[in-house]
């Protein structure tokens, strides 16, 4: 990796702090502005904390379900408004009066007209109200209305009042003896009945509100010092209600007071524990903080689970223990390690802890949690290990609610057995993290376990290519890849990940398979070319490697390996013949590789065991002593040119790694075992030979 300088590398540090900034902005804005109360409780359950007693007066606010039954209680006792309209009077008369002169007075004495239009003028002061409005009123339980006609309201009961069919029926009610109803019903009276009664919908919704509005908020008042509660007393509805009354007032008390100071608050306490990630990656982590796309990728799954939380807590539909919070270290441990998983897992709920109501409760389960997703997934390179891993968390949510529930309650019966569905949801969305797997790589270019493994695949077409086009190079690369795999398990470094570099890093030999010494047959084209000529073919692998590698779309991981795999060296035995002929001259550009040194634990094994590997072939003699000398003198003479002054790697690894070379070296080119001649063998051994020989029959002659 290129060294910056200190100019770039200020520049660099100074963008991943405005990252951080930026997550502890959109975090903070996030959070509500309210103040929050301090404790957390719930009605039926014991009070965890000391003996709490009013710290102020304040009053004791009357229950949600308290307040509903008062207001339905004055508002069923409520007299709404209803506009009267006398005018009706005239025109029913009027009409009345018309068909009387027109057609009536023929069959209809004078009297029923006079009879009648003294009943319409009773009935429509009385007033006439249209069923669906009677209906409703009725429904209120409304049992008197007040009438309003110009400036006077009159109170009447709601019996009172008439229908069209009430009025029709009132006016055949108690007839004269003068009034024969048969001659009555002539006058077709229904013509002549108007509804003249309509709801003053403002008039009623003032009144309303007036009444709601002399409702009590409150049930008394508690004095300053007062005892409320002590530890271990459960809490019920009255105590309740204090507490809660107690939580308004103090949300209240500092809504007053000014949101700055929250806010404030809000932003401290987000950026000390952001605080701890950046300095954890900066102190501890340094190869995962160099790279900017390293600190975005966990930035942005810990601030959008932190939304995430904000959200549904602001929401409040939804159970928050439904949120993945595993999902964070099962990605950032794909691919980072496991302590880098964990400590942003727990910056995470520390900060979610901050929204949700019971913090205790919300941290232990979210945590210990966190730690199986952890435990179970060290290395994901199969999609059952990710079931196992969801179902490792929902039985590590479920016993410690279990417990968690048993310690404060102290009963089975207390436990909510909705909170094992919303567990089994979250270790459900768990699942999902297969696919975020995926759409991280593409994203940051990140290489997963997964990717790796499907790699591998000898069927692979890339490979499939290598091996029909370089048998040779093929085999050397799958020696290489198992001496990488033992030296990588020696050390903890990333097993899956030196196994396939090792599998690729000399597919530049696909370009020119011939001119390299394990794919030739007794021609060796070299003999016909200079020593430039054959150093810079040789030397072309490595770039036509990458090209291979860019047109194949392999990780960026997997071009480290074939980049690195011979550092920035020169092709030894070209520049020895070179050298021969032209003493003393300056090296040209031809003999050295186009690479970079190793950066990385992997890549170093790679470098060492491919080394290792080709010049173990050279071998007269395999014997422990010869292949001790050879692993010993190649390491050590890389170590003397620098190749590995960029890796992070200890001396006590790399005698670790030299005596995994030379025992697997030892297993690859092992003794064979001297069998006797027929002749040095005892006579009764031969006799049994040559009879069992001629008992096989056919099966001893094939």
């Amino acid at each position: 990796m290129k060294k910056l300088t200190f100019k770039e590398n200020l520049i660099q540090n100074l963008i991943k702090v405005a990252f951080f900034l930026l997550s502890v902005l959109l975090i903070a804005q996030s959070f509500p502005r309210e103040g929050r109360f301090r404790y957390s409780f719930q009605e039926g359950k014991p009070w965890r904390y000391g003996l709490m007693t009013a710290p102020y007066d304040f009053q004791i606010f009357k229950t949600d379900s308290i307040i509903d039954a008062e207001k339905e209680q004055a508002l069923s006792e409520f007299q709404p408004f209803l506009l009267l309209d006398t005018a009706v009077i005239q025109t029913a008369q009027q009409k009345l009066r018309t068909n009387y002169t027109s057609y009536l007075r023929v069959s209809v004495p004078v009297e029923y007209l006079r009879y009648v239009s003294e009943q319409l003028r009773w009935i429509y002061h009385a007033g006439i109200v249209s069923p669906d409005l009677l209906q409703q009123l009725m429904k209120d339980s409304v049992k008197e209305v007040r009438l309003v006609h110009q400036n006077e309201v009159v109170v009447r009961p709601i019996e009172s009042l008439f229908t069209s069919r009430k009025a029709y029926e009132a006016v055949f009610q108690n007839l004269p003896p003068s009034i024969e109803e048969s001659v009555l019903r002539n006058l077709k009276l229904t013509d002549y009945l108007m509804e003249n009664l309509a709801l003053d919908e403002a008039a009623t919704d003032r009144g309303k509100a007036q009444v709601i509005s002399q409702l009590s908020q409150t049930s008394g008042m508690l004095q300053r010092g007062e005892r409320i509660i002590d530890r271990g007393e459960i809490i019920t509805a009255d105590t309740y209600q204090i507490l809660s009354s107690l939580k308004r007032t103090a949300e209240a008390r500092s809504e007053a007071s000014g949101s700055n100071g929250v806010l404030i608050g809000q932003y401290v306490l987000v950026f000390g524990l952001f605080l701890l990630q950046f300095l954890f990656l900066w102190f501890f982590r340094p190869f995962t903080y160099q790279r900017k796309a390293n600190v975005v990728f966990i930035l942005i799954n810990i601030t959008g689970l932190v939304l995430l939380t904000s959200f549904v807590v602001k929401q409040g539909s939804i159970n928050v223990y439904i949120i993945p919070y595993a999902i964070l270290p099962i990605m950032v441990r794909t691919f980072f390690d496991s302590r880098t998983a964990l400590f942003a897992h727990i910056i995470t709920v520390l900060i979610s802890s901050t929204i949700v109501s019971y913090p205790y409760e919300f941290l232990l389960l979210q945590i210990t949690a966190g730690m199986a997703s952890v435990y179970s997934l060290k290395d994901l390179t199969q999609r059952s290990q990710l079931v196992f891993c969801a179902l490792l968390v929902f039985v590590t949510y479920a016993v410690m609610y279990f417990g968690i529930t048993l310690i404060q309650e102290g009963y089975m019966h207390r436990v909510d057995p909705y909170k094992f569905l919303y567990f089994f949801l979250n270790a459900a969305l768990l699942l999902f993290s297969y696919l975020l797997i995926y759409v991280f790589e593409w994203m940051f270019g990140y290489t997963s376990n997964v990717t790796l493994v499907e790699l591998s695949n000898i069927n692979n077409p890339l490979l499939r290519q290598f091996s029909e086009s370089c048998p040779g190079s093929f085999q050397h690369s799958l020696q290489v890849s198992n001496l990488a795999t033992a030296a990588a398990q020696e050390i903890n470094a990333n097993v899956q990940l030196a196994r396939t570099g090792a599998l690729y890093h000399d597919i530049g030999k696909i370009s020119n398979p011939i001119y390299f010494v394990e794919n030739q047959s007794g021609y060796n084209p070299h003999d016909a070319l200079s020593p430039e000529e054959s150093a810079a073919i040789i030397t072309s692998h490595v770039t036509d490697g990458l090209k291979l590698a860019h047109k194949h779309k392999l990780p960026l991981a997997i071009r480290d390996f074939i980049r690195s795999h011979h550092g920035v060296g020169v092709v030894r035995f070209f520049l020895n013949q070179y050298m021969q002929k032209h003493p003393g001259e300056e090296i040209p550009e031809a003999f050295y590789y186009k690479g970079d040194n190793p950066a990385t634990k992997e890549t170093a094994i790679l470098m060492m065991a491919d080394a290792v590997e080709a010049s173990s072939r050279t071998l007269k003699n395999y014997s422990e002593q010869s292949i001790s000398d050879l692993v010993e003198r190649i390491i050590d003479a890389q170590i003397k040119e620098g190749f590995y002054k960029n890796v992070p790697i200890t001396f006590r690894d790399l005698e670790r790694l030299k005596n995994v070379f030379k025992q697997k070296l030892l297993s690859f080119y092992h003794g064979r075992i001297e069998y006797p001649d027929l002749k040095d063998v005892p006579p009764q051994v031969t006799e049994y030979l040559h009879q069992d020989l001629s008992e096989s029959g056919t099966d001893a002659q094939s």
